[in-house]
């Protein structure tokens, strides 16, 4: 009987953009996530009946399962910290301060 392979590339994908989606206050912590569950499911499948599983497709899968976690912390810090700068200093004023950084690039261009 063959053994299956797991295909760690769709959590690499979901993960990856995860981390570039982390400048938007974040957010990328859902595709991060969905990575990690999509790697976690897979795994645990595979420890069910291991003899069914390439070995080194499994070690593949879990390097992609801590890929996607260390993203998904990543993303969760960012988003933490990006309420509370918004709970303490408030938007209007980081919307201010966005602006006035915006500005000052124009003008050195």
């Amino acid at each position: 009987m063959e053994q299956q392979k797991l295909n760690p590339a769709i959590v690499y994908v979901l993960a990856i953009i995860g981390l570039l989606c982390c400048c938007f206050g974040g957010l990328g912590f859902i595709l991060a996530g969905i990575a990690f569950i999509i790697a976690n499911s897979k795994l645990n499948a595979a420890k069910l009946n291991p003899e069914n599983y390439d070995q080194n497709s499994i070690k593949a899968m879990n390097t992609a399962k801590i890929v996607a976690l260390v993203i998904l912390i990543i993303n969760l810090l960012y988003l933490i910290m990006s309420i509370y700068r918004i709970y303490t200093v408030g938007w209007d004023e980081l919307m201010q301060k966005s602006q006035e950084m915006m500005e000052q690039w124009q003008q050195n261009q």
